[in-house]
């Protein structure tokens, strides 16, 4: 089959790989329809982490089921499903209290030695525990849902466990700092999901605003810094808000993060911090505020999510702007590290 591998920085190919197998009871092997590029891939292909050479990549992706291990109950050949960006066996002691990222058992789909999303087929551990059936299959489901569905895999759950951690509530005020994929659907989230009234958005690049206020952003900050806490502070009354979405990870937008929050708020951060930022604990402790950091559990949210986009309530589909074959996977990556692009989508088969 074919998939992307990472061979240096800037440079991504595709070429023919072996083909998924079941190599243990519990798992299944599905073949891809839809994949995705995600902000966290680009940090090797700007040379910013390191990653092997020749290593798989993508870990976003919806597909169909092909074949299932001896000891698979919950899925079978023919069934449309979504994948977490992590594999879980969903019974560990982590998974039951809903953290299935910390799973004893699991792992992340492009990690060493496992089959990545950018690719025609995956060959998926824990099936049962990792994969969520899309009711209908594949002959039932418009593929105008696609994308929606794509981004429930990393996006859409990571922007929502965001936005929960922020404590999110019916008419909160939030802010969300990072215009990716992320950070719109953290608005989406808070929004239409957690009933947030007022969402400030920091946010520079028109593209991005645009999808920002379709998803309900009220409020668009394009300045950075001490600049943007001060936008934020004067549109509260100096008080700033009581809940913040933290999707960059960077030292800069931490300190944004912390600056606008309201005493005795919350900060949610889900943005991963590959420059190793160093947290500046004095001002949330004298500010009483409450930091919740960490990877998204998005197993634990995607039923209700698979729910909401069959239903049409819930559409983060939006955040792919752009469609390309696996084979131009190049091309999609030049895309998104430029800022062409907000979020890429591979379409395996062609």
């Amino acid at each position: 089959m074919r998939a992307a591998l990472y061979l240096s920085a800037g440079t991504v190919v595709v070429e023919d790989v072996p083909d998924p197998v079941v190599s243990e009871p519990t798992d299944a092997v599905v073949r891809v329809v839809r994949a995705a590029v995600c902000g966290s891939d680009l940090w090797s292909y700007r040379g910013v982490i390191t990653r092997a050479e020749r290593s798989r990549l993508g870990h976003e992706f919806i597909g169909v089921v092909e074949e299932v291990g001896a000891e698979v109950r919950t899925v079978r050949p023919g069934d449309l499903v979504i994948a977490p960006f992590t594999w879980s066996d969903n019974t560990c002691p982590h998974c039951r209290d809903g953290l299935q990222s910390s799973c004893e058992r699991g792992g992340t789909f492009g990690a060493p030695g496992a089959d990545g999303g950018q690719g025609q087929a995956v060959r998926v551990p824990w099936a049962d525990g990792t994969l969520v059936t899309v009711p209908g299959g594949p002959a039932g489901v418009d593929a105008s849902l696609y994308p929606a569905l794509l981004a429930a895999s990393d996006v859409m759950g990571t922007g929502l466990h965001g936005a929960v951690m922020a404590d999110v509530t019916e008419g909160s005020a939030v802010a969300v700092i990072g215009d990716g994929a992320v950070g719109l659907c953290a608005v989406l989230a808070a929004v239409t999901i957690l009933g947030a009234e007022r969402v400030f958005l920091m946010s520079r690049h028109a593209d991005r605003t645009a999808v920002g206020k379709a998803f309900g952003a009220t409020d668009v900050i394009a300045e950075r810094g001490e600049e943007g806490i001060a936008a934020v502070r004067e549109q509260t009354g100096g008080l700033g808000v009581r809940h913040v979405v933290e999707a960059v990870g960077t030292p800069e937008s931490w300190a944004m993060a912390v600056g606008m929050a309201r005493d005795g708020g919350s900060i949610g951060a889900v943005g991963v911090p590959h420059t190793a930022p160093t947290l500046p604990l004095f001002q949330p402790l004298i500010h009483n505020l409450r930091l919740n950091l960490g990877i998204a559990p998005v197993r634990r949210y995607l039923p209700d999510l698979v729910a909401r986009i069959t239903a049409g309530t819930l559409d983060p589909g939006p955040v792919f702007d752009t469609v390309v074959p696996l084979e131009d996977v190049a091309r999609g990556y030049a895309a998104m590290a430029s800022r062409e692009s907000i979020k890429i989508m591979l379409t395996p088969g062609g």
